[in-house]
């Protein structure tokens, strides 16, 4: 288990993180989100141990992870950081790369280690070449697997598919976050694509304000948003009668006491995003078909 026990730390004099407190059992999967510059890369930094904490104790099950004041090498055995910058080895191939801390002890047992990891990230045409020639996306593939390949306790990943396009991503998500699932692997992922977070995360931890604003599975947050950074997390949303309600909540009906005047349809695949004015504000809500710009049409909010 991960334990995070009144964590506080500081650039100089400007606070970053302050007061933060949270645990991650084994297996659990985390994520952090919030603002850019809401500490959440900072954050994996001191779990990994590359930082001294200004304040409070990290643990990994009776392990504390300390920073460069007390170890000569920054990091722990049981623990892989994936930071933004790959830090690979560019003049060797990708399978070289991913093997380089296996055991030479067991050649055809690291081999298959190699080949699983490399068809986990969807890299079997490039086993065989050498990193310079990949693109950022391809390296961020190669990164992951060598964090994986001697299959550590805790996984931290920072922005982990940042690099990779959508005609990859999805498939690559589906098939890491099984793989740690499967085996059992701890995982702290920051990101601020809520396609990392759903269908993968089983808690969401907010970073706002230098502290933690929310931490709970993401079915909750989503359905009850504490703050509109959750909300807006999620998708678009409006603040009717002081309520957060979500566009896909808001539909058009014949007649309503929420009257408004359409300004702009913009296709969203599914459906329509329509954008209209409302008392002086603009509001968004889904449809089935775009709206002819300036038309009144009434809204109400579906429960």
């Amino acid at each position: 288990m991960l334990k995070v026990q009144n964590l506080s730390f500081k650039y100089e004099k400007d606070a970053v993180l302050e007061h933060i407190s949270f645990e991650a059992k084994q297996g659990e999967h985390v994520a952090i989100i919030g603002e850019s510059g809401s500490g959440k890369s900072t954050l994996l930094k001191l779990l990994y141990g590359e930082y001294d904490l200004d304040e409070g104790r990290i643990f990994w099950k009776d392990q504390e992870i300390l920073g460069p004041k007390f170890n000569l090498v920054v990091g722990y055995d049981f623990m892989k950081y994936v930071a933004q910058e790959f830090d690979l080895m560019p003049y060797t191939s990708v399978e070289e790369n991913i093997s380089k801390h296996l055991s030479r002890f067991f050649p055809k047992e690291a081999q298959q280690r190699v080949n699983d990891l490399i068809q986990v990230v969807e890299l079997e045409a490039f086993a065989q070449t050498k990193v310079k020639k990949l693109s950022g996306g391809q390296k961020q593939r190669v990164a992951l697997a060598r964090a994986l390949a001697k299959q550590p306790e805790i996984l931290l990943l920072d922005e982990p598919f940042s690099h990779i396009d959508n005609f990859k991503k999805q498939s690559l998500r589906r098939k890491v976050f099984r793989y740690l699932k499967e085996h059992n692997i701890t995982c702290i992922v920051a990101t601020h694509s809520k396609e990392d977070v759903l269908g993968f995360a089983d808690r969401m931890l907010v970073l706002h304000n230098h502290t933690i604003l929310a931490n709970k599975p993401p079915k909750d947050l989503f359905e009850t948003p504490e703050s509109h950074l959750i909300a807006a997390f999620f998708g678009e949303f409006n603040i009717i009668d002081n309520n957060i309600v979500y566009a896909h909540q808001l539909k058009v009906v014949a007649e309503s006491k929420i009257q408004a005047t359409v300004k702009a349809s913009y296709y969203k695949c599914r459906f329509y995003l329509i954008e209209a004015i409302l008392n002086g504000e603009s509001v968004f809500f889904e449809h089935n078909t775009s709206l002819k710009k300036e038309a009144t049409i009434y809204l109400e909010v579906e429960k």
